[in-house]
């Protein structure tokens, strides 16, 4: 016999495919309108990274493993790192404003280019790096401490706006990162990656403090049956040692790829650092002869 909150949990995870599945439906049709007309403007990777992000999300939070998080909070783990560190920065990687946009049809991209309009002010301030930095920081801190993981965990609303809230952080989070190329870059390239060097130390120390702490954190597990044979405690252990490892690489890896790019040869800056060097050098040898 099927339990009822059965019935009330699928209902949202029903939701989230079907909207995920209109939202890939209107991606492609743009995107293949993009293709049909312009077969060098968007590029076939871009689909593929939407697309794979898209499944992230359904993983995450409508797949049959969102329903085990409340039975171990490494599992709960793995969600919300799915939804900052996989899932956002492969939804942003696919540049998904154009595509979206044409896909949708004629009536509701007139509506929206008329109700958008005020949108553009609001741009720099939702794409400052602050508020990307602290969204990010603050999603993972607020929703971790005891009270607030304790309602998210007896609320199924609440746990829907705790993974909405975490996907939404990703998004803001990464977007100094994985800037439009038609975005100005108001910034210079080496603080990107002392934004991700500051944006691991909060993760880092909430994940040794999960596995330092010898208590249990959250008390909702101990009654709970356990995944993997684990206890509550041990539960809570390889929860923080896998948010530690998965951070440091998800975080680390492009702060190190950014800086070998800031110093590579061939980067534009460097080039007109190269340029303007050669030209006062060959300047200073006509003066010379002169």
């Amino acid at each position: 016999m099927i339990e009822p909150h059965t019935h009330v949990q699928s209902w949202p995870s029903f939701a989230i495919t079907v909207g995920l599945i209109c939202t890939a439906l209107v991606y492609w049709r743009g995107w293949l309108s993009l293709r049909s007309a312009f077969p060098t403007l968007i590029d076939g990777w871009r689909l593929a990274a939407f697309t794979s992000g898209l499944l992230s999300v359904w993983i995450a939070a409508a797949s049959p493993l969102a329903m085990l998080d409340h039975q171990s909070l490494t599992l709960h783990m793995v969600k919300h790192l799915l939804l900052m560190t996989v899932a956002a920065p492969l939804l942003l990687a696919g540049a998904p404003a154009f595509p979206l946009t044409c896909g949708l049809p004629k009536v509701f991209i007139r509506d929206s280019c008329a109700a958008n309009l005020p949108t553009h002010r609001l741009d720099p301030v939702l794409t400052h790096p602050v508020l990307c930095w602290l969204a990010g920081t603050v999603a993972v801190i607020g929703w971790h401490l005891p009270f607030a993981f304790q309602l998210g965990m007896h609320s199924r609303g609440i746990h829907i706006l705790q993974d909405a809230s975490f996907l939404i952080a990703g998004l803001l989070f990464w977007q100094p990162i994985l800037q439009s190329p038609a975005r100005t870059i108001t910034s210079p390239r080496w603080t990107l990656a002392l934004y991700l060097f500051l944006a691991a130390l909060p993760c880092d120390i909430l994940s040794a403090f999960l596995v330092f702490c010898n208590r249990l954190v959250y008390p909702f597990y101990l009654n709970k049956p356990q995944l993997f044979s684990l206890s509550p405690f041990e539960d809570q252990e390889c929860a923080g040692a896998l948010m530690w490892v998965w951070v440091t690489f998800a975080y680390l890896i492009p702060a190190v790829a950014l800086t070998l790019q800031m110093l590579s040869p061939t980067n534009p800056q460097s080039g007109k650092v190269l340029q303007g060097v050669t030209t006062r050098s060959e300047n200073h040898a006509e003066a010379e002869q002169l």
